[in-house]
C-alpha cells in the first residue's frame, strides 16, 4: 500500500465518534413532544385546571424533554419507552428530592394519557404505577382539643383583630378548608343563616363548606366589628388590621397570624393545613360517616380521607370500642 493511500488513524477515529453520536441520537418516530407542550396546555386550559396545577405540569413536561435531548435518547411520542422515564426519574430524585421525583411521575403519568387519547401514540403509556417512586409516609402533626383551646383563648377580646382570629381559626378547625379557599372568600360567599361558607376548591369547583354554631356566631361578630373598619366596602371577607393598599388579607397575614397566635399560646408550629387533618380526624372521632367528612372538606376520594386521618384511626377504634362494648353490655 502506497503512503497516498494510507488512512490517517484519526480519521477512523473521527467517523467511529459520528456514527457512535448518530446511534445515540435515535431517529423520531412519532410527534416530537416539544410540540405537544403547548396543546397540552390548550387541553389544560379547556379543561379548567388551576394557573398553579398548570404550572407544575408544563414545567415536568419541559423539564422531561430537555432531559431527553440532552441525554441523546428518544424524544418523541412513539420513542420514548418506560426506560426514558425511569432515567428521568432517577435523575430527578438525585438532583432536587424524591418528593419532587413522586410528583413527575404523577403529572408525567398525566400527560401521557393526554397523548394516548390523541391519538398520538399507538402503545401504551411509558410511565408505569410499578415505576412510581415510594415516598415514605410522614406521620401527621394533629393539633388537640387542649391546643385549640389554648389558641382560642389567647384570642379573646372585642377588637378588630381578636374578632376576625377567633372566626378564622373557628373556620379552620370547624370544616379543615384551606387557606387558599379561606382567603378567596368574598362576603356574598357568607351564608350564615345556612350555616356554609361558599369557597372554590382546587381545579376550580364551588363547594359549600357548612359551619356549626359557635363559628357562624364567630363571624356574626367579626363582621359587626368589620363594619367600622376602613375598607369596609371591600368585597373581600378578610380584611388585614391596616390595609392600605391591598385590603384583603392574603395567605401571608394568615399564616402570619397563626404563628403569632401560637406564640401567644405557647402552642408550636401552628399553620392552616395542619388544622386540616385535625377536622377531618376530630369529625370522625365522635362518630362522623367517612363520606360525610370527605364531603365536607371537599376531597374528591376516600384515599384522601385515608391519607391525613387513618395514623389515628386505632385511636378512634378504642373511643367507638369504649361506647358499644358487648361485654359491657352484658
Amino acid at each position: 500500500m502506497s503512503e497516498n493511500n494510507v488512512v490517517p488513524i484519526t480519521a477512523g477515529i473521527g467517523r467511529r465518534t459520528a456514527n457512535a453520536r448518530q446511534r445515540k441520537r435515535a431517529v423520531p418516530t412519532g410527534t416530537p413532544l416539544a410540540g405537544l407542550i403547548d396543546s397540552w396546555e390548550l387541553a389544560l386550559e379547556a379543561a379548567g385546571k388551576a394557573p398553579a396545577t398548570l404550572e407544575v405540569y408544563l414545567r415536568t413536561a419541559r423539564r422531561f424533554v430537555t432531559y431527553l435531548q440532552e441525554e441523546g435518547q428518544p424524544d418523541d411520542a412513539e420513542g420514548v419507552q418506560a426506560e426514558q422515564v425511569r432515567m428521568f426519574l432517577i435523575h430527578e430524585r438525585t438532583g432536587r428530592g424524591l418528593p419532587t421525583a413522586v410528583a413527575a411521575h404523577a403529572y408525567l403519568g398525566v400527560w401521557w394519557n393526554w397523548i394516548i387519547s390523541e391519538g398520538e401514540r399507538t402503545s401504551f403509556s411509558p410511565v408505569l404505577k410499578a415505576d412510581k417512586p415510594q415516598l415514605k409516609t410522614k406521620a401527621h402533626d394533629y393539633l388537640t382539643m387542649e391546643e385549640i383551646s389554648a389558641l382560642l383563648d389567647v384570642c379573646k377580646g372585642s377588637d378588630f383583630a381578636s374578632r376576625r382570629d377567633t372566626a378564622i381559626i373557628r373556620v379552620f378547625i370547624d370544616n379543615g378548608m384551606r387557606v387558599g379557599g379561606l382567603c378567596g372568600l368574598r362576603l356574598e360567599d357568607v351564608d350564615l343563616r345556612g350555616r356554609r361558607l361558599k369557597i372554590v376548591l382546587k381545579g376550580g369547583d364551588e363547594h359549600w363548606a357548612p359551619i356549626g354554631d359557635k363559628t357562624a356566631t364567630a363571624i356574626d361578630r367579626y363582621l359587626r366589628v368589620r363594619a367600622r373598619h376602613a375598607r369596609a366596602d371591600s368585597e373581600w371577607l378578610w380584611l388585614g388590621i391596616k390595609s392600605i393598599q391591598e385590603p384583603r388579607l392574603l395567605k401571608g397575614g394568615v399564616q402570619g397570624m397563626l404563628k403569632r397566635r401560637g406564640k401567644q399560646a405557647d402552642v408550636k408550629n401552628v399553620h392552616p393545613h395542619r388544622f386540616r387533618s385535625t377536622s377531618a380526624h376530630q369529625q370522625l372521632a365522635v362518630g362522623a360517616n367517612s363520606d360525610d367528612v370527605r364531603r365536607v372538606l371537599g376531597w374528591r376520594s376516600e384515599a384522601m380521607l385515608r391519607h391525613y386521618t387513618e395514623e389515628l384511626g386505632d385511636e378512634r377504634a378504642r373511643e367507638a370500642h369504649a361506647r358499644v362494648s358487648p361485654s359491657d353490655r352484658i
